[in-house]
C-alpha cells in the first residue's frame, strides 16, 4: 500500500515530523497526539540538542567498545516504547512459540509425529538447508534445542504485532540490546523510566552449562566463533567474558576419543558443551560427506559427550516454509490457542496455496525459503518491473525454493536525522532462553531494528539497519 504524508507539528518538540498515511506510527497518532506513553519521551527530547544527544550516546558505544562487523554499531537515541500490559501479553506469546518450536525441532529429529499427522508436509524436509540428517535420534527431549530464540514482530497497519520470521538457528542481537540500554537510558532525561531487562546473560550462562550432557555441575564449556571478523564478535566477547567461559576458533578444536578437546594457551581441555556462533551452520555437505566442523563434533555428538546450543540442524524451524505452520504447531504440541499470530505466508509446494498466491503476486513478498538478513527478498508491489519478472521467473522455474507472504507495512518510529526527527520502518526482535532445568526467560523488551531509508521497509543490520533501544514502561 502507498504511504503518503504531510508536515505537522503533533506535538511541542517534534519539529515538522511527517505524519504518514497507510501505517501504524509507535509514537503519534493519526491526530498528531502521542500515543500513551510517548508524552512525557517527546517532551525530554524537545528539551534536548538532537544532535548532541546522538553525538554522547555515539560516545558512550565507544566507551563500551561496541561494534558490528568491524563497524560502529548504529544506534538511534530514541528509544522505543512499548506499556507494560502489552508486553505481558506478548511475553506470554513469545513464550508459547518457542516452546511449539522446540517441541517441532525435537519432533523432526526423533518420531515425526506431526508430518504423520499431516499438519505439517513432510516436503519440508525437501531441500531445505536448516535440516540436519546427521542429528537425527541425536537430540535430548529433555533439553530445548534452541536454547535461545529471536522472534522478528512487525506491527501492521491495525496496530497488532505478529510474527514475520522465527529465528532458532543462530539468534544474534542479545548483547547489542543490552548494549543500547547502557548507552541511551543515561543520556535521555525523561520522567519515564524503563523496565530492567532482566539478567539475559546470566540466564543465556545457566543455560548453556545446564546443557551439559552428563549433567556436571561446572561443565567444560566454550562459544564457537569465527573470530575477530565475525560481525558479531562483540556481542561473543561479551557473553564469554560475562559466565566466564572462552570463545575459541574452529582451528583450536581437536576430536579426543569420543570427546572433544580444545586448547586454550598452553591448556588443553575437555569440552561438554559448545555455544556454536560461527557461519558454518552443517555438520554434512548436501551432496553427502562431512564438513570440516562435523568432522570435528560429530564424534563426540555420537557418543553423548557433547552438546551444541543452539543444537545443529534447529535452522529446520528458520525455514520459511514452516512459517506458515507455526501456528498449527502450537495447536499440536502444547494442545493450545496461539496468543501470537504469524504475517499470513503461502507454502508454495502446496498447489492451491501456489494457484491463490501466484494469482494476486502484486501483493505479497517472495522470500528464499533459506534467506536471512532480507537476502533475496523481493517486495512486489515495490519492485522494479525488472525485479517482478525475475522473481516471476524464479518462482515458475522452482516454486519449492520460495515463500510467499503478505506485505506489512511496518509501523514506523520517530528518528534522529540530522538536526530533526523524522519516521523510520521498525521490527522487534525479543529474545527467550529456554533452559534443561530452569523456567523460560524473555528478555525484557529486545532490541528495535529500523531502516536508515525514508520509505525503506528492510531493517536487517547486514543491509545497513541501525537499532534502537527497546523500553517497557510502567505507565
Amino acid at each position: 500500500m502507498a504511504t503518503t504524508s504531510h508536515p505537522a507539528r503533533p506535538f511541542p518538540g517534534a519539529g515538522e515530523y511527517p505524519l504518514e498515511t497507510g501505517h501504524f506510527d509507535e509514537a503519534f497518532a493519526p491526530t498528531g497526539a502521542p500515543r500513551h506513553p510517548y508524552a512525557e519521551l517527546l517532551g525530554a527530547l524537545a528539551r534536548q540538542d538532537l544532535v548532541v544527544l546522538r553525538e554522547r550516546v555515539r560516545s558512550n558505544l565507544r566507551r563500551l567498545g561496541v561494534s558490528f562487523g568491524g563497524r560502529a554499531f548504529e544506534l538511534d537515541p530514541v528509544p522505543r516504547l512499548l506499556a507494560r500490559e502489552e508486553w505481558g501479553r506478548l511475553r506470554e506469546g513469545l513464550l508459547q512459540r518457542a516452546r511449539a518450536l522446540n517441541e517441532f525441532v525435537l519432533d523432526v529429529y526423533g518420531g515425526q509425529r506431526i508430518f504423520d499427522a499431516d499438519v505439517v508436509p513432510r516436503s519440508l524436509l525437501d531441500g531445505s538447508t536448516g535440516y540436519e540428517p546427521a542429528m537425527d535420534g541425536l537430540l535430548d527431549p529433555a533439553v530445548p534445542p534452541a536454547t535461545i530464540a529471536g522472534l522478528d514482530l512487525v506491527r501492521g497497519a491495525d496496530g497488532e504485532l505478529r510474527v514475520l520470521e522465527d529465528n532458532l538457528r543462530m539468534p544474534s542481537g542479545s548483547t547489542y540490546a543490552l548494549a543500547a540500554r547502557e548507552a541511551v537510558a543515561p543520556e535521555i532525561g525523561a520522567k519515564t523510566e524503563p523496565l530492567a531487562q532482566g539478567e539475559m546473560v546470566a540466564a543465556l550462562g545457566a543455560a548453556i552449562r545446564a546443557a551439559a550432557p552428563d549433567g556436571r555441575g561446572d561443565p567444560g564449556a566454550a562459544i564457537l566463533s569465527d573470530g575477530p571478523a565475525s560481525g558479531a564478535f562483540y556481542e561473543q566477547e561479551r557473553i564469554g567474558r560475562e559466565i566466564g567461559i572462552p570463545v575459541v576458533e574452529p582451528g583450536q578444536l581437536e576430536p579426543a576419543k569420543g570427546r572433544l578437546a580444545c586448547r586454550i594457551g598452553n591448556r588443553r581441555q575437555q569440552i561438554a558443551v559448545l555455544y556454536r556462533r560461527t557461519d558454518e551452520d552443517r555438520l554434512s555437505r548436501p551432496g553427502g560427506g562431512l564438513t570440516p566442523l562435523g568432522e570435528l563434533l560429530l564424534p563426540a555428538l555420537r557418543a553423548g559427550r557433547l552438546r551444541c546450543v543452539n543444537a545443529f540442524g534447529t535452522g529446520i524451524a528458520d525455514d520459511k516454509l514452516a512459517h506458515p505452520y507455526a501456528e498449527q504447531m502450537v495447536r499440536f504440541y502444547l494442545d493450545e490457542q496461539p496468543l501470537l499470530r504469524s504475517v499470513p505466508s503461502y507454502d508454495l509446494t502446496d498447489p492451491d496455496a501456489r494457484a491463490t498466491a501466484m494469482g494476486r503476486l502484486e501483493d505479497l513478498v517472495v522470500k528464499p525459503r533459506d534467506g536471512f538478513g532480507g537476502e533475496g527478498v523481493t517486495i512486489m508491489a515495490r519492485a522494479t518491473a525488472a525485479e517482478r519478472r525475475r522473481a516471476i521467473g524464479l518462482l515458475r522455474r522452482g516454486p519449492e525454493r520460495f515463500v510467499a507472504q503478505e506485505t506489512v507495512e511496518l509501523s514506523s518510529h520517530p528518528t534522529v536525522c540530522g538536526d530533526h526527527l523524522e519516521p523510520r520502518r521498525v521490527d522487534l526482535r525479543p529474545y527467550v532462553v529456554s533452559g534443561a532445568d530452569s523456567p523460560q526467560f524473555a528478555m525484557t523488551g529486545g532490541l528495535t531494528r529500523y531502516a536508515q531509508g525514508a520509505g525503506e521497509m528492510i531493517v536487517n543490520s547486514s543491509r545497513g539497519g541501525g537499532c534502537k533501544d527497546t523500553w517497557v514502561v510502567a505507565r
